[in-house]
């Protein structure tokens, strides 16, 4: 009997998982603690930095946006065609100014969709009093836009204009004099909704928001949540050169600000987030802190007696059965009432004494099967119906005097009895058994080559060697010639082979005549015939399929394309193939 010392407490191994939790349970609660403490100052920062990158990210998009629609610009702008029209428009026939104005047109719907920031584009030509918009098509020339855009773009910093309540850029297309107003002005009305929707992206926290101010402007686009006029005054007033991020007091709200400015565009972004939503998981991080500590500590005591009651007590159990299996006892079985991992293991422990009962009974099942494969293999040794015909079919060749057939016909029932005579193994090669039954296959094809066509597949690659049972495709065959195609005038029958996964298939199926009534009889035979019973040749190699390889293979019946009897071999390779292929030993 197993002994647990209890004599010193010190060298207890309960004493030492005690021990052993508490070295790991004290440094996490001093971790805990060191950790809110760092985390409430670092959340800031790491917020702080993300808001800025977004910030750089959506600037530097922004900027590329600009400039490409600038490119756009100084495109048309620099249209030859365009230019012409504007300069020699008082000597074009009306025909040549329409299609003038419709190239300017198509011009401009293009620029229009080739980005969702553009709105509408417009070429306001003075020479030939007309304007031209993407959306609007041609219409009367907009002297009011043409005179505000031409002061703007001459007297103004920066490269946005504000019209309509509305951001613009515009390039203007100069006539050659300083003195006189330019040919044309190419101008593009931004879409700030697609601008708003854009910086909604930036806005990933609860209450947070953004801004975009035009600084040369004095306007503002705001997106997000929170008063925006209060923050707008309030960000206005601060000074652009303080390092972000910064802490605004608004109405006894903090808000933490980041603010990225973009020299080029004359511009810049703010996001603002409320400090209480930084602080938020925090709170509740310190007082789980707490709590954890607490029960951390209480917990010291209850693993003490848990660990006793649910480790040392079933453990005891399970050594003391081992001991009395090793005594040769196999008549156990221990059970636990809880559902944990001791539990598992006493089902784990119940199921290999039953597992090894089982293989000591299944190894002498498998003994009687081969003694019963055996007999049939003997019996079909001696089959008289195969053997006088196969003489009947040398006599007709003698008769003919037919010597070549002869000696091929002769050279092939000596192969196949030679075989089947085999009794030194059980198992033999895939390409041996399927050798042998191709060739009984062509024995059968001299006796019905007028009224059986015979369709016989080859072996797929890498399964040659694989070790299989001995005789179980060659009665499958003979099966289908003997219950199916004699007595039928055009018969088919083919054997093919298939490969899936680790998993290969030898079908041989029939055009005989069989009703799906008596393929279902077959199969409650082939499932549910004792193993005490008289076995027929099918049941047998089930079995044996069985015994070799596992429950997966063995054999399946079902109906053939072909009208008959479809007898599907299935053989499990566990993910081998060749020499490697062998059988499982199951028994």
């Amino acid at each position: 009997m197993l002994r647990f010392p209890v004599t010193s407490l010190r060298n207890s191994i309960f004493t030492r998982m005690v021990i052993i939790y508490l070295i790991f349970v004290i440094p996490i609660i001093l971790l805990g603690i060191y950790l809110y403490s760092w985390s409430y100052h670092n959340a800031s920062e790491e917020i702080s930095r993300a808001q800025e990158a977004q910030l750089a990210s959506y600037l530097d998009n922004l900027e590329r946006e600009i400039a490409w629609l600038e490119l756009q610009m100084f495109d048309i702008k620099e249209d030859n065609e365009i230019h012409r029209a504007a300069v020699t428009w008082s000597l074009l026939s009306n025909v040549e100014r329409k299609n003038s104005l419709i190239y300017v047109q198509q011009r401009l719907v293009s620029i229009k969709n080739s980005s969702s920031l553009i709105k509408d584009v417009y070429v306001h030509m003075r020479p030939a009093n007309q304007s031209v918009s993407a959306v609007m098509g041609i219409y009367d020339y907009d002297k009011g836009a043409f005179d505000h855009l031409s002061w703007n773009s001459r007297y103004h910093e920066g490269k946005f204009v504000l019209m309509n309540d509305a951001l613009q850029l515009a390039a203007l297309k100069q006539s050659g004099r300083k003195s006189e107003p330019p040919l044309f002005i190419v101008q593009i009305e931004l879409d700030t909704d697609e601008m708003l929707q854009s910086m909604e992206r930036l806005n990933l926290y609860t209450g947070s928001g953004s801004l975009l101010i035009f600084d040369a402007l004095g306007y503002v686009l705001a997106s997000g949540e929170g008063d925006h006029q209060l923050l707008q005054e309030s960000i206005m007033n601060l000074k652009p050169e303080i390092a972000s991020p910064q802490i605004l007091t608004i109405q006894g709200e903090e808000y933490q600000l980041n603010r990225l400015a973009s020299e080029e565009l004359r511009l810049s972004v703010v996001s603002y987030l409320p400090e209480v939503e930084v602080k938020r998981p925090l709170h509740r991080f310190e007082q789980w802190a707490w709590i954890y500590a607490c029960v951390s500590l209480l917990a010291v005591v209850a693993y003490a007696y848990i660990s006793y009651k649910e480790i040392h007590q079933p453990l005891l159990v399970l050594v003391r059965s081992f001991r009395k299996m090793e005594g040769g006892m196999l008549d156990l079985h221990i059970d636990h009432n809880q559902h944990d991992e001791f539990g598992y293991l006493y089902d784990r422990f119940n199921q290999m004494i039953s597992r090894l009962q089982d293989l000591i009974e299944q190894d002498y099942k498998r003994q009687m099967m081969v003694q019963r494969a055996e007999l049939k293999q003997l019996q079909s040794q001696i089959n008289p119906h195969f053997l006088y015909n196969s003489f009947f079919i040398l006599h007709s060749m003698a008769k003919v005097g037919d010597l070549e057939r002869i000696e091929e016909f002769t050279l092939m029932i000596g192969e196949y009895f030679r075989f089947i005579t085999r009794n030194g193994e059980d198992f033999v090669a895939l390409e041996d058994e399927t050798r042998h039954s191709r060739m009984y296959t062509e024995i059968q094809k001299l006796r019905f080559s007028r009224r059986i066509k015979v369709q016989f597949g080859d072996l797929p690659e890498g399964v040659e060697r694989v070790r299989v049972p001995k005789l179980i495709i060659q009665p499958i065959i003979e099966n289908a010639y003997e219950h199916s195609l004699e007595r039928t005038e055009e018969g088919c029958l083919s054997v093919s082979f298939h490969r899936t996964g680790s998993f290969l298939q030898i079908i041989v199926e029939n055009s005989g005549d069989i009703s799906d009534q008596e393929i279902e009889e077959l199969r409650k035979r082939l499932n549910h015939t004792p193993e005490t019973h008289e076995m027929t040749g099918m049941i047998n190699i089930h079995r044996r399929l069985i015994l070799a390889f596992g429950e997966e293979s063995g054999l399946l019946l079902s109906r053939s394309d072909m009208g008959g009897l479809k007898v599907t071999i299935q053989i499990m390779l566990d993910g081998r193939s060749g020499d490697d292929a062998s059988p499982v030993d199951r028994g």
